[in-house]
């Protein structure tokens, strides 16, 4: 063990050296829960500070790799090597801004080698000069390898913002949201699933408003059903069981967030698939599709007295909606599609708050970007929304930047749309923004995954009983 130990430290030694990458500008520290001194890594951590680039302008981004724990932790005092690896056109420097030699360079892919230092090592990322994707990756025996994909712009991209910045407060959005996505809640039932608090049976949705849910949040594909879809001939998430959940929504008396997914599959910024049905479409009917499916849905939920509180105009938007057509490379374009699904939802319902979603909760700048470009080109939208992974979303640090520096920009309330870890800290963390511009979060599939709140036999763990405290203090 010690001979493998001098190993992994003379090998670590040879490397480039690493900066520790926490981040002394930082005026509040979360390491109270974030990190830990030491312990066992599970994955590795891969944050990109921007996974949207301008092709031939030479825009970086900075990346950050280090380790956590089972519960999502970082640790501090890691020293692991690692390989990172770029597979496509962008250069790779160290903190310093130092050149790095790589260990293999074949066709697109380029392989280094480096190690934690104190937990952390951070690079800067060079955009090359060819539109289109890459990935980056950062790997080591044992542990699950952590990856980002990078969308590089064309050139000509054209950047635009706000004539008037920082934008006019918008109203709040009430209530404050503590909210659940089960989405996955019918297939489980269906494969025999039940829920128990204390030992008595429950329905779910009940059982997750005894415990100071006010929302559940429910995605919705276009034709899940599809061969290629979501749920291959059984529909899960279509249109028929999401009128039949939110129903269920409404009887418990909760509040209901929608997810348009404008998809047959799973959206999120890798993979923004056009639904089979409005394939061939040019795009004035690709937009006129858009448009009159989610007016359908929503005319369907309004028919039976179930309308959302609250609704998404796609989901973890950052590189854009419908592919090729909407994607972030084709801004005019993905406004347009943007602005149609919009115009549905005001048409339903005028009051009914419309959220706009990325992926980007620690990515102050590229989120900047997105919505000064969206609403510069006449995007209209009520609430702003935010993933955060840490996986892949930075640490706790970045994401009350982020949140920070949107609310105060855009005059917008903040809402965390996905998160898992760290339960109590993100709604502390969303409820303390200033002028009580945090409207809420709304934890992903708590029943049956990650960090969830139930175990395999569907028995509430104590958990769950994080959100009576939190709903007795901020939804009071």
């Amino acid at each position: 063990m010690r001979r493998i130990k001098l190993i992994i430290l003379i090998f670590a030694l040879a490397l480039p050296a690493c900066n520790s990458g926490h981040q002394k500008e930082q005026s509040t520290d979360f390491s109270s829960f974030f990190r830990v001194q030491t312990g066992k890594p599970v994955t590795l951590v891969l944050a990109c500070y921007k996974t949207t680039l301008r092709a031939g302008h030479g825009e970086e981004t900075r990346v950050r790799v280090s380790v956590a724990d089972s519960l999502d932790r970082e640790i501090t005092d890691a020293e692991l090597p690692f390989r990172i690896s770029v597979t496509g056109d962008a250069n790779l420097l160290d903190a310093g801004r130092n050149e790095i030699t790589p260990i293999s360079r074949a066709d697109t892919l380029t392989v280094w080698e480096a190690s934690l230092n104190r937990g952390v090592c951070e690079f800067v990322l060079i955009a090359g000069n060819t539109p289109g994707k890459f990935k980056i990756e950062a790997s080591t025996e044992g542990l699950w390898p952590a990856s980002h994909e990078i969308h590089l712009l064309p050139a000509g991209f054209q950047l635009m913002q706000p004539a008037v910045l920082p934008l006019p407060p918008s109203p709040h959005i009430r209530p404050p949201m503590i909210g659940a996505d089960i989405s996955f809640l019918p297939q489980l039932e269906d494969e025999g699933m039940k829920f128990y608090d204390n030992g008595v049976e429950t329905d779910a949705i009940e059982l997750l408003k005894s415990h100071g849910f006010n929302y559940i949040r429910l995605r919705i594909f276009v034709n899940p059903e599809h061969e290629k879809g979501y749920s291959p001939g059984k529909g899960y998430c279509g249109y028929d069981q999401t009128l039949a959940m939110a129903r269920r929504v409404k009887a418990a008396g909760l509040n209901l967030l929608l997810d348009f997914h404008y998809s047959d599959y799973w959206a999120d910024p890798q993979q923004q698939y056009k639904p089979s049905a409005w394939e061939g479409q040019d795009f004035e009917n690709l937009t006129a599709s858009l448009r009159k499916y989610t007016a359908t849905v929503l005319a369907g939920l309004k028919a039976q007295g179930t309308l959302p509180q609250m609704v998404q105009v796609g989901n973890e938007i950052n590189h854009g909606i419908v592919w090729p057509e909407g994607h972030i490379g084709n801004p005019d374009q993905l406004a347009s599609l943007l602005k149609a699904g919009v115009e549905a939802c005001r048409e339903a319902d005028p009051f009914m708050p419309v959220m706009m979603h990325l992926a980007l909760g620690g990515q102050t700048e590229e989120a900047v970007f997105w919505f000064d470009n969206m609403l510069a080109r006449g995007v209209d939208f009520d609430v702003i929304g935010l993933s955060y992974y840490p996986r892949w979303h930075g640490t706790p640090e970045d994401l009350s930047r982020t949140m920070h520096t949107l609310a105060e920009r855009f005059g917008k309330d903040i809402n965390v749309a996905e998160y898992s870890a760290f339960k109590k800290e993100i709604h502390d963390l969303v409820f303390s923004l200033p002028g009580g511009r945090g409207q809420g979060a709304c934890i992903w599939e708590p029943l049956n995954t990650w960090r969830r709140l139930f175990d395999d036999k569907g028995n509430a763990l104590d958990e769950i009983r994080i959100y009576d405290s939190l709903a007795a203090r901020y939804l009071r």
